[in-house]
């Protein structure tokens, strides 16, 4: 996705929405703080066009930064947590390596086991993403299910180890909670698509703070 395609017809500099993009998900700021932020630096908006940049461009940082991702290892951990939208509770796969590296999320109006399928469907897309040797799990039997179906269609291998063990999945339900934590304050996300794209944001940052991208923030920029 070319830079001039991506922010044509816009009023602003691209480095100047990517920042203010990216200070929204990484920090605990409001609308009207980056407002503040930005006249200090002689640059006047509105709360609402900062609202317009947060909802189209969540997608465009995290397909920025996942040119820059390290590759991930092959054992798995995986969860899934609650998040709010439009006043029902969905369902957030998320999924890091034994290193505590984010590998991807997937949010579900569902919790079953075409849910399931899905999210590790779309993990396994990326190239920095090492297919699994091991998965740690919860006792959610969708899961296994949907292991079945991915290994009789070839796409994981055969001989992969499920570990179904609540405690061994408490580095992922800590790693929740800097998404939860930043969603919280936030004044509600109000479609799927729209919190697909807040949610793309956020992970996108969190995955720079935990160093695992080969540039740090300089992969959003280029």
């Amino acid at each position: 996705m070319e830079k001039q395609n991506v922010f044509k017809w816009k009023h602003y500099q691209p480095e100047i929405i990517l920042l203010t993009v990216r200070w929204y998900r990484r920090y605990n700021l409001s609308f009207r703080n980056l407002v503040e932020m930005m006249e200090e630096r002689g640059l006047s908006m509105v709360h609402t066009t900062i609202i317009r940049w947060i909802h189209q461009y969540g997608s465009v940082l995290d397909k920025r930064v996942r040119r820059h991702l390290k590759p991930t290892n092959d054992s798995w951990i995986v969860d899934e947590t609650f998040i709010k939208v439009k006043g029902q509770w969905m369902y957030l796969y998320r999924s890091i390596d034994s290193e505590g590296n984010t590998i991807d999320f997937y949010l579900s109006e569902s919790r079953d086991k075409q849910a399931a399928k899905r999210f590790f469907k779309k993990t396994l897309a990326f190239l920095h993403v090492s297919k699994p040797q091991v998965i740690t799990l919860d006792k959610n039997p969708a899961y296994p299910i949907s292991i079945q179906e991915l290994k009789e269609e070839k796409q994981i291998p055969e001989g992969i180890q499920l570990r179904q063990v609540k405690y061994l999945n408490n580095i992922v339900e800590q790693d929740h909670r800097f998404i939860k934590k930043r969603i919280r304050p936030m004044l509600g996300l109000k479609s799927l698509r729209n919190a697909n794209r807040i949610i793309a944001g956020i992970e996108a940052m969190h995955m720079i703070k935990k160093g695992k991208t080969l540039q740090g923030e300089k992969s959003v920029q280029n």
